[in-house]
């Protein structure tokens, strides 16, 4: 199992890191909002080099763990309209 998970994280890690590359904040009108932006950013990013750092450490079900988190918060902040959609 674990070769097969290793296998599946090359190739979601490498898919995932032009997400960050291309997300790029959309401005917005509502004061209310304002930083939220860049905090959904900062987390997403966070969970990303989490994902990394037990990659490097073979917890792969960890890295597994945080990338899904990654990817829930870039996908959040999409469906709010705090960045523009990501093609993948």
């Amino acid at each position: 199992m674990s070769e097969d998970l290793k296998n599946r994280l090359d190739k979601y890690l490498s898919n995932a890191r032009p997400w960050f590359d291309k997300l790029r904040l959309n401005e917005t009108d509502n004061p209310g909002i304002d930083g939220v932006g860049e905090h959904f950013f900062e987390m997403a990013s966070s969970y990303y080099s989490d994902a990394l750092h037990f990659y490097k450490n073979k917890e792969y079900v960890k890295s597994l763990a945080a990338l899904e988190y990654a990817e829930g918060w870039l996908d959040a902040g999409c469906t709010l309209g705090l960045f523009n959609k990501i093609e993948k």
